[in-house]
C-alpha cells in the first residue's frame, strides 16, 4: 500500500512536467519488422515470415528519456552516434517526442541499432549492428562537456549503461562528481560488473545476475547476496542500492536497513526496456522528493505495465496512474477531488476506456433512496462521479436551516461507497460546470423529471451522451427525514 497516494499521484498528475532530466549512455536504435509465420522454408529448417510492417523506437539510453518524457518530464539525452542513417531516424523520433538530444560523433563507431523480427508478438531474432569499445580520448572530452553543459538545472541525472564503450570509468567519475558538486541526485543502471566504475552515485540499481557478478557470488539466494551487498554500499560511496529482482518485485538495500516491495502478477510479453522504465521512475520520484519506499512502489508498479507490451516501448503517465487506480479506489480520502483533479481523472479513465457516469445532488441526511440512486447510475458505466452542492448552495436551494450534514461530512460518507470514483463538491446552484468540466457519457436523476428539464441534459446530448432516469424509493427524502425526526 503506498502511503498518501492521493498526494503521490497530485505529484505524478501536476509536478512531473516541471521536472527536467538528464540521460547520458549508450543510445540505440531500435528496428523492429512484424509479420506472421504460417510455413517453415523449404530451403532449411526455419519459419518463414510474411512481413507486414516496420517501425523504430528510440533504445537504450534514449529509451530511458522516452520514459521520461512520456511521464510528463523534460528530457536532455547525451550519447555517441554515428553520423549515418540511424543516426538520423534516431535524432528525428526523439525530437519529435520532445526530448533534446546532444549527440557527439566518433569516427569508425556506427549509430548503435537493433534489428527484431516478431512473428504473432513473439521475438524470433535479433540482429545487432554496433561497434563496441572506448571511443578516443578526444571524443570522450566531447562527451563529458556536452553532459557538463546541460547537467545545470537538472532535477536528476541517468548513467545508463549498456556496456557499449560510452561510459567508462573515467567518463564516469567526471560527470558524478559534477553532478556531487551540484547537488543534483545521479542513478545508474549498470552493465559493468565492477560497480566501482560508478563509484559515488546516489544509487546503482542492477538486477540480481549484475548484482551477483558485481559481488562475485554464483547465488540465487537473496539473503547471501544482500548481506555481501550491505558490504560494499559504504566502499561504493552510494546512498543506497535498488535491486531489481523480475518477478519478486524490487529492493532498496541499506546498509541495516532493506525494503523490498512484491511484483504483482502480471502477463509477461516482453521484459525489453523494463530496466529504463524502472531507473526512469526512480529518478523522478527521487528528484520529486517522494520517500525512497515509494519511489521502489511506483517503479515496481510501472515495471509491471512494460513488460505487458511487446518490443521496447516506454510507460505512458496515464498507464502509471491507471495501474494506481485501483489501490486508489481502496482509499475512500482519495476519492475527493477537486474539480481541477477530477478532469485528470475523467482524462485517465477515458485513455483506458473507461465510460463514465454522473450524478448529483444535496446528498443531506444520505438515506436508502440515495444509496438506490448511486448504485443504479454506477451500474451504467465504468466510473461513477458524484457531485454535492457546497454548504452555500444547499442553504440557497434548501433554506437557512440547511443543510444539516455539512459538506465536508456529506463527501466522507459519499466517498466511503464502493460504488463511487471520485466526489466534488461545486458552489454554484446547478452542477453545469462541472458537467461541462468532464463531459460525462451518461447523467443519472432520480425521480420523475423530464429528461429535457434536467441541468446539462442538452450538453451532454450534443456530444453523444445520455440521459438517464432512475426510479426514486417511496417514503425516503431528506425532508421526511427530518420531519420525523421533529415529532
Amino acid at each position: 500500500m503506498i502511503e498518501q497516494l492521493h498526494q503521490v499521484i497530485e505529484e505524478i498528475e501536476h509536478r512531473w512536467c516541471a521536472k527536467r532530466l538528464t540521460v547520458i549512455g549508450d543510445v540505440m536504435l531500435d528496428k523492429y519488422i512484424w509479420g506472421d509465420v504460417g510455413r517453415i522454408s523449404p530451403e532449411a529448417p526455419v519459419p518463414v515470415l510474411r512481413a507486414t510492417h516496420s517501425s523504430n523506437q528510440p533504445g537504450g539510453a534514449a529509451n530511458v528519456a522516452m520514459n521520461l518524457v512520456r511521464l510528463g518530464a523534460k528530457a536532455h539525452v547525451v550519447g555517441f552516434a554515428g553520423g549515418d542513417e540511424d543516426e538520423r531516424l534516431l535524432r528525428e523520433s526523439l525530437v519529435s517526442n520532445g526530448i533534446v538530444p546532444q549527440f557527439v560523433f566518433s569516427e569508425g563507431f556506427p549509430t548503435v541499432s537493433k534489428l527484431r523480427i516478431l512473428g504473432a508478438r513473439q521475438q524470433m531474432l535479433r540482429i545487432d549492428y554496433e561497434r563496441i569499445g572506448a571511443r578516443p580520448k578526444k571524443d570522450q572530452d566531447r562527451l563529458i562537456d556536452a553532459a557538463f553543459a546541460v547537467l545545470p538545472g537538472s532535477d536528476a541525472i541517468i548513467l545508463s549503461d549498456y556496456a557499449k564503450g560510452v561510459l567508462t570509468q573515467d567518463v564516469c567519475q567526471r560527470i558524478i562528481r559534477q553532478a556531487r558538486n551540484l547537488k543534483i541526485p545521479i542513478l545508474v543502471d549498470p552493465k559493468n560488473a565492477d560497480f566501482f566504475t560508478y563509484r559515488g552515485a546516489t544509487t546503482i540499481c542492477p538486477n540480481l545476475k549484475e548484482l551477483s557478478q558485481a559481488l562475485h557470488l554464483d547465488t540465487e539466494d537473496t539473503n547471501v547476496l544482500f548481506d555481501a551487498a550491505d558490504q560494499i554500499i559504504p566502499q561504493l560511496d552510494i546512498e543506497f542500492l535498488t535491486t531489481t529482482m523480475s518477478e519478486r518485485g524490487i529492493a532498496l538495500l541499506r546498509p541495516g536497513n532493506r525494503y523490498q516491495v512484491a511484483a504483482a502478477a502480471r502477463q509477461v510479453y516482453d521484459v525489453s526496456g523494463a530496466g529504463d522504465t524502472v531507473v526512469a521512475v526512480l529518478a523522478l520520484s527521487i528528484a520529486s522528493g517522494l520517500k525512497l519506499e515509494t519511489a521502489a512502489q511506483l517503479a515496481n508498479v510501472a515495471a509491471g505495465v512494460v513488460v505487458g507490451k511487446v518490443g521496447t516501448v516506454p510507460i505512458e503517465k496515464h498507464e502509471l496512474i491507471a495501474a494506481l487506480t485501483p489501490e486508489l479506489a481502496l482509499q475512500p480520502q482519495n476519492k475527493i477531488v477537486s474539480r481541477d483533479e477530477l478532469v485528470t481523472r475523467v482524462a485517465l479513465w477515458r485513455l483506458n476506456g473507461e465510460s463514465v457516469v454522473f450524478t448529483n445532488g444535496c446528498f443531506d441526511l444520505l438515506h436508502v433512496g440515495h444509496i438506490a440512486l448511486i448504485e443504479q447510475a454506477r451500474r451504467l458505466g465504468n466510473r461513477l462521479i458524484v457531485a454535492i452542492n457546497s454548504d452555500s448552495s444547499v442553504s440557497s436551494l434548501k433554506g437557512p436551516k440547511r443543510p444539516i450534514v455539512k459538506e465536508r461530512e456529506r463527501v466522507q460518507i459519499l466517498a466511503a461507497l464502493a460504488a463511487v470514483d471520485a466526489v466534488t463538491i461545486f458552489e454554484e446552484l446547478t452542477p453545469l460546470q462541472v458537467i461541462l468540466a468532464t463531459r460525462p457519457d451518461v447523467i443519472v436523476k432520480g425521480g420523475d423529471y423530464d429528461p429535457e428539464m434536467i441541468v446539462g441534459a442538452q450538453e451532454i446530448q450534443s456530444w453523444g451522451g445520455q440521459v438517464r432516469i432512475v426510479p426514486i424509493v417511496e417514503g425516503f427524502s431528506t425532508t421526511h427525514l427530518i420531519e420525523r425526526s421533529q415529532t
